[in-house]
């Protein structure tokens, strides 16, 4: 990117296995049985701010009672409908993706930006506003949910630059070559 911050746009994932974000029905909660933000606690301290879909905006407000541990910085939502009630914690971006990514980035500063959604990912890898993606995989396989990647996502390739484990959690990290 030729943003002057010097925070990256990572792409943070966890994944299954089997290759899914999501479980059927959008479920998340097993990843919870998993891991923690105390698992790998440089990737938040390395967060200034999240971008994410609504659709994992809604995911995460229904979990909020189970895992309310994670601080990544200022949350922006990017939605073509944003809610009827606001939430004082998360600004709602109806702008095209550039422009959602470019507001996310000021607002984390010289930290990274976060980038959490199947569909924000996508269009985010697909336009290359990507510098990194991170994955957890965990050691469990869900057979159907949300994959990794949608389908119709064009080839990007990466280069490994990390894995550490933690428990049963495998952290790998790619750059995004350009």
């Amino acid at each position: 990117m030729t943003d002057a911050s010097t925070g990256k746009v990572v792409v943070n994932r966890v994944m299954s296995l089997d290759g899914f974000i999501a479980g059927p029905g959008h479920t998340m909660d097993w990843i919870f049985e998993h891991m923690t933000s105390a698992t790998f606690p440089e990737v938040m301290a390395a967060t200034g701010a999240m971008l994410i879909g609504r659709g994992t905006y809604e995911v995460g407000k229904r979990m909020s009672d189970e895992n309310t541990d994670y601080d990544g910085g200022a949350q922006f939502v990017l939605t073509h409908r944003p809610p009827a009630e606001p939430d004082p914690d998360v600004t709602f971006l109806t702008c095209d993706i550039e422009e959602a990514v470019a507001t996310a980035r000021r607002a984390a500063g010289d930290k990274n930006l976060e980038i959490l959604g199947a569909d924000v990912a996508a269009q985010c890898l697909q336009r290359g506003l990507v510098d990194e993606i991170l994955v957890y995989v965990l050691p469990v396989l869900l057979g159907d949910g949300v994959r990794f990647a949608p389908p119709g996502l064009d080839r990007i390739d990466l280069e490994p630059f990390s894995n550490v484990q933690s428990g049963g959690v495998t952290m790998l990290r790619f750059h995004v070559r350009k």
